[in-house]
């Protein structure tokens, strides 16, 4: 994951998947800055002044990715991404990253594996802004619910149902 500060404008674009709109913000260097369900206002109050219009001339390898990834043409990715950070979210997302495709893991398994608390690490995955590229959805609570997911319990089971990953509940 590249954590290099971001200065540059940022490039907005949306496009339909069977699961609505999908939204994508990329630097002048193509590095996947964040997405999100929804329309491209979506991302627009986390990067106030910095959205520069024409994102459709922008970040083309990601949006081709994300499309297959919906698709279920694929199951991980191989983009730059430059999120906003802290070190402590870099190494969640690092984490998140590295669960497989089909899997699930608690908040209390990572909180275990990374000695932290579940608190601390279920705010990392909340604040995570690139949502399916980093698997956020594959973090469930320890008695399986399907709980913290931004974008609520039914598209996160959805998701999961994607990667034939939804465990019993």
């Amino acid at each position: 994951m590249n954590i290099d500060s971001i200065a540059s404008p940022l490039y907005v674009s949306t496009f339909d998947t069977a699961f609505g709109p999908f939204s994508l913000a990329v630097d002048d260097r193509e590095r996947v800055v964040a997405t999100a369900f929804g329309a491209a206002d979506a991302l627009m109050p986390r990067f106030a002044g910095r959205v520069t219009a024409g994102g459709e001339a922008h970040g083309h390898p990601a949006r081709e990715q994300l499309r297959a990834w919906f698709e279920g043409r694929v199951r991980s990715f191989d983009l730059q991404l430059a999120p906003e950070e802290t070190a402590f979210q870099k190494t969640v997302w690092m984490r998140l990253r590295a669960i497989p495709y089909g899997t699930t893991t608690s908040y209390g398994t990572l909180a275990r594996e990374l000695h932290s608390s579940p608190r601390a690490v279920g705010r990392a995955v909340a604040t995570n802004p690139v949502c399916v590229i980093v698997p956020c959805h594959r973090v469930i609570g320890t008695d399986g619910s399907l709980t913290g997911f931004a974008y609520g319990e039914p598209l996160k089971r959805r998701l999961l149902e994607l990667e034939s990953a939804l465990l019993l509940v």
